[in-house]
């Protein structure tokens, strides 16, 4: 199970602003079919059967093309961009509160896919944490403690069918080291290169660490698997991605930033989380639960007569989000969340009542961070350069979206525009 004390400290992956400083075929085809997956934690649909191959220990293993995904397709002239959603999830891991088969469920029932962001040290049991080696900390540190036998096992079979199903797996990278003592944001490149090796090794190698040697492996290859990630607290991003461009990533999601067409830094797709309304207030705050929790209460144990209030706040301003968006550029909207139930469960309930909402819409892709880097790739950059140039919420005149994407001249190639900056204010509390 995991640990009690690591669970506040996940949250406090958020941070800047004020947020508060606290804080295929077009895609069309690449969410999850029809079928039906097992209830509650049960392992979903395998997909098409394929030959094992273990790699390693046996801790992954290649098992062919995931199942549930299909391949980008480029947009036609003049062709309206599909609106993309991205539900992600920092350091995904079942616990008692089975929030990870519970989305998973949810993921299915909408027809969409999510990305989780697993903490390496969560497939790592207590015993064995000194194998641990964090930067600028002593062997066996971590800020969320680590795992025991029966949470990995559970983490082990959520991770395989959120797979399957065509989800993707994505790292929040190890220990959650926050903050000027020792915390992420200090770590130079080297050193996380070696935070990301380490993220790798625990979940290629979790059947030695663990003795779990009768468990089913994870059917991927983790080194190609993990092509992006969120750093605890959103800190160290510069460093990280200097470290990440050489080791197989292809995004990251640590930035802060508004709702405009992604642009590259580093060779990668930047996709932040991004400024959203809070309704009733006079500022904008992250598009992630912990932000939302930290404007309104400041405490995972507000007031239990405002519950009802808080989500409803965030699920309205994630919603005027997706709203100004749909309606205008089209740009994607990128929302990450918590596997917690802080203040009585109301962002977990936000969060549903979001995807139950927009992820059933004309045109709209719930899609994780890699399709929509496979997206992404799969345009031509002319056009994705004038999708750039939308403001947020801004649609082409007299939304005329034909005219804007069609035939672009070859001189607007390098003509991207600047990247936009987070407008939001500080929280005022």
């Amino acid at each position: 199970m995991l640990a009690a004390t690591k669970r506040v400290a996940i949250g406090a992956a958020v941070t800047a602003l004020a947020v508060g400083l606290a804080g295929c075929s077009d895609v069309s085809d690449s969410r999850v079919g029809s079928k039906k997956g097992a209830p509650g934690a049960k392992e979903g649909p395998a997909g098409a059967k394929s030959v094992v191959q273990l790699i390693g220990d046996g801790s992954t293993a290649f098992t062919g093309a995931q199942p549930n995904v299909a391949r980008p397709t480029r947009m036609k002239p003049g062709q309206k961009p599909p609106q993309f959603v991205v539900f992600s999830w920092d350091g995904a891991g079942e616990d008692s509160q089975k929030l990870f088969s519970h989305f998973r469920q949810v993921s299915r029932k909408y027809k969409m896919t999510m990305t989780y962001f697993l903490s390496g040290v969560y497939l790592l049991p207590e015993e064995k944490a000194k194998l641990y080696d964090p930067p600028q900390h002593s062997p066996g540190s971590s800020d969320i403690g680590f795992n025991d036998t029966q949470g990995i096992k559970d983490t082990l079979r959520e991770l395989r069918a959120a797979w399957r199903e065509g989800s993707e797996v994505g790292t929040h990278f190890n220990g959650h080291f926050c903050g000027e003592d020792g915390g992420v944001g200090t770590w130079s490149v080297d050193e996380w290169k070696s935070e990301i090796k380490q993220a790798k090794s625990f979940v290629k190698n979790w059947k030695t660490n663990s003795g779990l040697k009768n468990e089913a492996p994870l059917p991927f290859n983790y080194d190609k698997e993990m092509v992006g990630g969120r750093t605890p607290c959103l800190e160290g991003q510069k460093n990280m991605m200097q470290a990440a461009k050489t080791m197989g990533f292809r995004y990251d999601s640590s930035g802060i930033g508004n709702q405009v067409w992604p642009k590259k830094t580093e060779g990668m797709w930047d996709l932040p989380l991004q400024l959203v309304p809070v309704p009733g207030r006079d500022f904008e705050t992250l598009s992630m639960d912990y932000n939302f929790m930290y404007n309104q209460s400041g405490t995972v144990n507000g007031d239990p007569a405002q519950h009802t209030f808080w989500g409803d706040q965030m699920r309205d301003g994630l919603l005027e989000a997706f709203g100004r968006a749909y309606r205008g550029n089209r740009a994607p909207l990128i929302i990450g969340n918590h596997f917690e139930s802080w203040n009585g469960g109301t962002y977990m309930r936000a969060i549903e009542e979001t995807i139950k909402t927009v992820c059933v819409q004309k045109e709209v892709r719930c899609v994780t961070f890699r399709q929509l880097a496979d997206w992404l790739d799969a345009q031509d950059p002319a056009v994705l350069a004038k999708l750039r140039g939308l403001r947020v919420g801004q649609a082409p005149k007299g939304g005329a979206w034909g005219p804007y994407t069609g035939v672009v001249n070859a001189g607007s190639r390098a003509s991207a525009s600047p990247s936009a900056k987070p407008t939001g204010h500080p929280a005022q509390h």
